[in-house]
Parts: structure tokens; C-alpha cells; sequence
């Protein structure tokens, strides 16, 4: 143990004491030597001692003293540990690490059910597209399906999952109104957006794949401008790409910097009329650098392209802003700042993740994950201003709500709940605690969701005996 922190109240307290104890000693020397009636203590106008009163035992670790006759400073004792745990013999052999890699676990905790995320209606087949960030799929169904009570799950059309598909932690669906294409996006073990024709099923390779930056979680489309919109999770960005493009081909546009507001982005919807983009932002966030590295983590991906957002977070500058739904002009670029701000206790938000737009209606839907609710804004609201409607309460159904999306062409309302395994279908109009008017189930009633989403540690509280698991 090294450093200034080791110097804690009670050490100080420790260290004044025994320099008093000092000051003490060489006056009492000074004193004898002056005469038989000097005053031990004579009058004085500095510092003298007064009284010593020991101090109390110190509870908890210590650093052990190292005196300065020692023969081995502390960092070289620290640099022979480290040697000698890599001595030869210091390690198991390898058939003995291979044994234990191959040991069966006592049990294991995992949620054998999907877990929907996103959602999206493929009107033309009249189906329901959903991914599954549990077990890694994008699932179809029958667009009017409605699991009864007694029925174990819903039956799905078709399935597409497996190693040769990529499909690895996906947060955001898209589907071609026109070709009926599927478009995934992978949030953090695979950087790579998906794109499947209809035909496809099974353990089947992409038909088409986009190399993205590290982080990406929601999609928008503006089929008019055949450009593709991906928030970048991380990095505090959105990048925007032609529709069809592929492989490492960079993206047309990148919107990031301090004047955007953007803090943790997560869902991403257009407003093609009146060409607006509104984003869901959680809140944490840390200044890039601008001018430093363009690339994203897992070597230099971002290498030499254009567009790319910057990876380099200033040391220190991280901090949490309250839960936003920021929008922008649909082009806009650059450190652009948005036009509006949707912030606020009024407005409920609390993780606010999915976003859709209604048109008919100019309204945003907003999958509030930590309020288990769907909140209902005005497309024109800004600042801290409540929700024209809030959809929430234990007969809706909405769990942990992620995602969301608005089928113009059906009227409807779809949510998709990874806190109960379930996704429901709404009127638009829908509000307060309204039962679905259909709903899609991957697991029995009983079946509580475990909500591991992506767990990235363990540790053990042995007071409580409880395995911790952050997401």
C-alpha cells in the first residue's frame, strides 16, 4: 500500500502526537542544563506542551511499517511477488487447467425463455417482428396472434438464430416496407448490423452486413432519403448511412459533441414530414475528444473512415444528467445542438429507451424501462412538460418496457416488455391501466423474467448469501 491515502485522520493525529512527544523531550533536555532553579516550564511566548493523551486503539488494515533500514523497498517486495507467481511451478500445469475448464457447473442461472427488445410490423405479410437479446433471435409471428391464459407460449412463424447468424445482444428491429428486409442491430458483442431478406430462417449467414461502431442500439429509416440512422450508444453519437450500404463503408453523417446534449442515446425515431429526429437519452455521459482517435473499440475499426465517432472520453469528465428526449433537424451533423429539449421531473422520464413516432397524431411514444410505463408526448413538446397520456399499471401488462413502434398501417401500438416475456398491442390512444388488446408470450404465466440483460460481473454477498449480478 502506497500513497497519500494511507495517511488517514488517525494516522495524523498519530504523527502530531509523536512529533509533541519530541518537542517535549528536547525542552526538558534544555531546561536541565540551565540551572537547579530554572522552572521546568517557564513562561514562553511559542508552542509548549501541554498534556499527552494517548490515542485509541486503531480498528481495521494497516499498512505494515516499513523501517528505513529495510532492505527491499516496497515496490521491489511488490515486483518479486509478481516474479515469483510466474515462476515455473508457481501455475497449474495445463492438464491441470484444462481439467478445471472442463468441470461441470453445480447449477445454473439462466432465463430459458426469450426476452423481446424491439419490435416492428411487417404490414405487407401482416406479421410481427421481434428480437430476442436473451437467447439471440429475431422471432416472427402471426401479426394477430394472442397467447390464451392456458397456452404455454405463443407459437412462433419462424425463427432466425444460431452462430452463422451474428444476431448477439440486438436492440433495435427495422423492417423494408417493401421487400419485407430485416434489418438488426447488434448493441455490443458483435459491431455489426444484420440485414435478412424474409425468406430466411434457421442458423442462416446475414444477406447483407455493415460494419458499425461499437455501442449502436437504435434504428430509424427515412425510406425517402434511403438513409439509415444508428444511435451510438458509448460515444454519445448517431450515425447516419446510405440504406444499402455494406461492409466497411463509412457512415454519410455523424452528429456528436458537447453542444449536441446527446448522454447515453438510446432510441431513435423520424418525423419524415416535417423532417425531424427525436432521441431517448439515459443520461450518463463523458466529453470526447475532439481531434483525438476515430476509431471504436476491438482494434482500429473506425480506421480511415469517414464519419466515424470519436472514442477518446476526457478522464474525469463523466457525470449524470437527468433522462432527455433531445431532436434535431433529420440532417443535422456535426457538434450541432438540438432544436428542442424534453427534460424534467414533470415528464416522467426514467431510462427512457424505445421511441415512435405517430404522424397521424404528432405524437411520441416512449418505452420508459424504469417506470414501467409507456409515456405519450406531443411532437412538439418541449422542456420539463408532462405527457399528453401515460399508459401504465398491472393490467397493461408493461414490464421493463424497451421497445416500441407505432403500425400506421394497422392503427396500432406495439411494446415490447423484457421484464415479463411478453409483447402487447394497443389502441394509440390508449392510456391509464388499459388491458393489451392482444398479447404475444415466450413462457408460462408463472414464469418470473430473470431480466439478465447483459451481466458483465459477479460477486458474492456472504452476509446475505445472494449472488450479485450487475446488468
Amino acid at each position: 500500500m502506497v500513497g497519500t491515502s494511507h495517511f488517514s485522520g488517525r494516522r495524523k493525529a498519530l504523527w502530531i502526537g509523536i512529533l509533541g512527544t519530541f518537542s517535549a523531550v528536547g525542552l526538558l533536555l534544555s531546561n536541565a542544563g540551565a540551572g537547579k532553579n530554572r522552572l521546568l516550564f517557564p513562561k514562553q511566548t511559542g508552542p509548549r506542551l501541554i498534556s499527552i493523551q494517548p490515542l485509541p486503539e486503531m480498528q481495521g488494515p494497516m499498512c505494515e511499517w516499513v523501517p528505513a533500514s529495510a532492505s527491499m523497498t516496497l515496490a521491489a517486495a511488490l515486483q518479486q511477488e509478481r516474479l515469483a507467481a510466474a515462476a515455473p511451478g508457481a501455475r497449474p500445469d495445463e492438464a491441470v487447467r484444462l481439467a478445471a475448464s472442463q468441470r461441470k457447473p453445480e447449477r445454473i442461472i439462466r432465463d430459458p425463455y426469450m426476452a423481446y427488445s424491439s419490435v416492428a410490423v411487417d404490414h405487407v405479410n401482416n406479421e410481427v417482428v421481434m428480437t430476442d437479446e436473451n437467447l439471440f433471435q429475431i422471432v416472427f409471428y402471426d401479426r394477430l396472434a394472442n397467447t390464451p391464459a392456458s397456452a404455454t407460449m405463443t407459437e412462433p412463424k419462424r425463427i432466425i438464430g444460431g452462430k452463422n447468424t451474428k444476431i448477439e445482444f440486438q436492440c433495435g428491429v427495422y423492417v423494408d416496407p417493401d421487400s419485407g428486409d430485416v434489418y438488426a442491430v447488434n448493441n455490443d458483442t458483435q459491431d455489426t448490423l444484420v440485414i435478412f431478406s424474409r425468406q430466411a430462417k434457421g442458423d442462416v449467414p446475414p444477406d447483407r452486413e455493415l460494419a458499425t461502431p461499437h455501442g449502436t442500439f437504435g434504428i430509424a429509416v427515412d425510406e425517402a432519403a434511403q438513409e439509415l440512422f444508428l444511435t451510438v450508444q458509448h460515444y454519445h453519437s448517431v450515425v447516419v448511412y446510405n440504406k444499402m450500404a455494406q461492409k466497411d463503408q463509412s457512415p454519410i453523417r455523424l452528429l456528436q459533441g458537447d453542444r449536441t446534449l446527446l448522454a447515453d442515446p438510446h432510441g431513435i425515431a423520424l418525423d419524415p414530414n416535417n423532417k425531424l429526429m427525436f432521441v431517448t437519452n439515459h443520461g450518463s455521459v463523458a466529453r470526447q475528444v475532439l481531434g483525438g482517435r476515430s476509431r471504436s473499440s476491438g482494434g482500429n475499426r473506425g480506421e480511415g473512415k469517414s464519419n466515424w465517432p470519436l472514442d477518446g472520453p476526457v478522464p474525469g469528465s463523466g457525470k449524470h444528467l437527468p433522462p432527455s428526449i433531445t431532436v434535431y433537424a433529420s440532417n443535422a451533423q456535426g457538434d450541432t445542438a438540438p432544436l428542442r429539449v424534453i427534460q424534467g421531473p414533470k415528464t416522467q422520464l426514467n431510462w427512457p429507451t424505445g421511441i415512435a413516432f405517430n404522424p397521424k397524431r404528432n405524437e411520441i411514444y416512449v418505452a420508459n424501462d424504469m417506470g414501467d410505463s409507456i409515456l405519450v408526448l406531443s411532437g412538439a413538446a418541449s422542456g420539463d412538460v408532462a405527457p399528453v397520456r401515460v399508459l401504465k399499471g398491472p393490467k397493461t401488462l408493461i414490464a421493463n418496457p424497451t421497445g416500441v413502434h407505432y403500425d400506421a398501417h394497422n392503427d396500432e401500438l406495439w411494446v415490447t416488455n423484457f421484464g415479463n416475456h411478453t409483447a402487447t398491442v394497443y389502441q394509440p390512444t390508449a392510456e391509464g391501466n388499459t388491458a393489451p388488446l392482444r398479447v404475444i408470450r415466450s413462457s408460462p404465466l408463472s414464469e418470473e423474467a430473470l431480466n439478465i440483460g447483459n451481466p458483465g460481473a459477479l460477486t458474492y454477498d456472504t452476509k446475505r448469501e445472494e449472488i450479485i449480478a450487475p446488468n
